[in-house]
């Protein structure tokens, strides 16, 4: 046999043994995707979610597979000693598959890791000061979205949200939101709308709600959207998307625009649904 010979032979069968190994792998996707969904999940979000038993059984159903497709592709881990369980991981799914219940999205193709601290955690970031000197400091944190395909969260915190869906905070919402503004590369407040024309419309509403805001906190009135929010508007959307979930027949009624721009984007009427 030559070497082309020999050189073909080694090229078909490493073909067939990358077709096996792509079949295997989609049809384990398949199998985990595609069964049902356990009935200890199902029971894990009607005590830890209550939102979820007031969903239609079409948006139900569609979170279920969500679900199952977010924990099938997501890896958790837990930090600073956390023991990883079902219901840490059922239940942060579950809020994270809420953003992109009944719309078309990439699921968070991004997104691998998530970690999971049993509190607040340290970190360490630059800090340039007035005069361009940089220096270590350290914040503690809630949670966290990173763009490189990583989110980090206390489940402390995650719990507090669970628990009181009413209050419009909600770190698993909050960092969540965050991975739909950076899937265009970007952390600007503006996440992949459906059409060009949309984001003229998204850019006014949200400019002019910031800016509102800005204005309202510097002259110390009381807002109905957190203090956090006039950061930057990364943040303002991510805010705005908690209040959004957990309180909103008062954000249509005090921000109508604001509201009806969320709820083109996520495409859900949370006030069909909440409390």
């Amino acid at each position: 046999m030559s070497l082309t010979q020999q050189w073909f032979l080694f090229l078909g069968a490493g073909l067939v043994l990358a077709a096996v190994w792509f079949g295997v792998k989609r049809l384990r996707y398949r199998l985990a995707v595609g069964r049902a969904f356990p009935a200890a999940w199902q029971q894990i979000l009607r005590q830890r979610l209550p939102v979820y038993d007031r969903l239609t059984p079409e948006l139900r159903a569609e979170l279920e597979h969500l679900i199952l497709h977010f924990l099938y592709t997501k890896r958790f881990e837990g930090c600073a000693g956390l023991e990883m369980t079902d219901e840490i991981r059922v239940v942060i799914a579950a809020e994270a598959c809420l953003l992109i219940l009944n719309r078309p999205s990439r699921r968070y193709a991004g997104l691998r890791y998530i970690y999971v601290y049993p509190s607040t955690f340290v970190a360490r970031r630059d800090r340039q000061d007035e005069y361009g000197v940089v220096s270590k400091a350290t914040t503690h944190l809630l949670g966290e979205s990173w763009s490189n395909g990583r989110v980090v969260l206390a489940w402390d915190s995650v719990e507090r949200g669970r628990a009181n869906f009413t209050d419009g905070q909600n770190v698993v919402l909050h960092e969540f939101a965050h991975q739909l503004d950076q899937e265009d590369g970007n952390a600007d407040g503006a996440p992949l709308l459906y059409t060009r024309d949309s984001y003229s419309i998204w850019s006014q509403v949200f400019s002019r709600e910031f800016d509102t805001h800005q204005r309202q906190l510097m002259a110390g009135d009381q807002t109905l959207i957190d203090a956090y929010g006039a950061t930057n508007p990364a943040e303002f959307f991510a805010v705005v998307t908690e209040l959004f979930f957990e309180r909103p027949a008062l954000m249509q009624q005090r921000h109508p625009a604001l509201y009806g721009q969320l709820q083109q984007y996520y495409r859900l009427d949370p006030m069909l649904w909440a409390e």
